[in-house]
């Protein structure tokens, strides 16, 4: 494998300023159509900015050190804003302990996969290599939080709003394993289709970012070309691997060992991070509303003062 990139383009906060100028492009035409997105764009974008201007900190401070330890905390802090991003984020519906469970998918996916696909796959000795090893870890946690959202999401939408199916098979002698095995294939296919068709129409109709960066770093054509199959090929691993973990997980969890459903173990509402956010703004809002209407009553009070005394001194 070719040496890490060279840094060939320079790039400041103006050029940043430049490419933000398209959100604004897309936010406007959201406004005027009045699509609803607008303001998701913007506070998208701004949260990306300072995401990738924090992480940029950190991992240069890293890549520095050249250490071990720093590598494996970074890999799992990774994983773990992963698994935040997944439960909290992105589900609709949660169940008992999703965050470890989630976790223990991510950790057991992400970890074995990229050491092994960088130490032999991509014959980087050590494999740990800051420059090369953050970077492939962060890739395969975006494409395991994908396919755990959308596997956990299906299930959970079976089990909770279209459980009769499986109640039926329950109902009939079938063992838990049995009765949910569809609804874990049909997850599983809907968690792997987009790593499917973008592997599918990369190269093609698509040339990824992984590809591009390598060949603007100076790496040759055809080892960016190289370095991209090996990579997709360790994202669909990592996210089949998540996805499964995930879901059979999910399964024992709201189907019990007495093969009864469990729906009471699903919690429909807001994340309670969401909730805490939200119990906040009304308790400031309603602090606001009373302060201005004690405002309001002050200046009432001292209006009617100031009538009275001046008809005292007419009269």
């Amino acid at each position: 494998m070719d040496g890490p990139p060279t840094d060939s383009t320079h790039l400041n906060w103006g050029n940043v300023g430049l490419g933000f100028s398209f959100i604004i492009f897309n936010a406007l035409i959201s406004t005027s159509l009045q699509l609803g997105v607008g303001s998701s764009l913007l506070s998208a974008a701004i949260r990306c900015v300072v995401q990738l201007g924090l992480v940029a900190l950190v991992l240069q401070k890293v890549f520095e050190t050249n250490n071990i330890w720093a590598v494996a905390s970074i890999a799992c802090l990774l994983n773990l804003l992963g698994t935040i991003e997944a439960v909290v984020n992105k589900s609709k519906k949660r169940y008992n302990h999703m965050f470890s469970a989630v976790l223990f998918g991510m950790l057991c996916s992400t970890i074995p996969v990229s050491v092994i696909g960088i130490r032999f796959a991509m014959a980087i000795e050590p494999f740990w290599k800051p420059e090369q090893y953050i970077p492939i870890v962060g890739m395969l946690c975006g494409g395991t939080i994908s396919g755990i959202v959308v596997s956990v999401s299906y299930v959970l939408q079976e089990i909770y709003d279209n459980r009769d199916k499986v109640e039926m098979y329950l109902a009939f002698g079938a063992s838990r394993f049995e009765a949910c095995r569809p609804v874990a294939r049909e997850a599983l296919r809907l968690a792997l289709t987009p790593t499917i068709n973008q592997m599918s129409v990369i190269g093609i109709i698509a040339i990824p970012g992984m590809m591009t960066g390598a060949i603007l770093g100076g790496s040759s054509v055809q080892q960016a070309a190289r370095l991209q199959m090996v990579i997709m090929f360790m994202i669909s691993a990592s996210t089949a691997l998540a996805s499964i973990i995930t879901t059979v997980t999910t399964l024992a969890v709201v189907v019990d060992g007495e093969d009864r459903l469990r729906p009471d173990r699903v919690d429909v509402r807001e994340h309670p991070v969401w909730r805490a956010r939200n119990w906040l703004f009304s308790r400031a809002v309603g602090g606001v509303k009373h302060a201005v209407q004690s405002c309001r009553g002050l200046r009432r009070k001292d209006g009617q003062n100031g009538a009275a005394e001046t008809e005292r001194l007419l009269g």
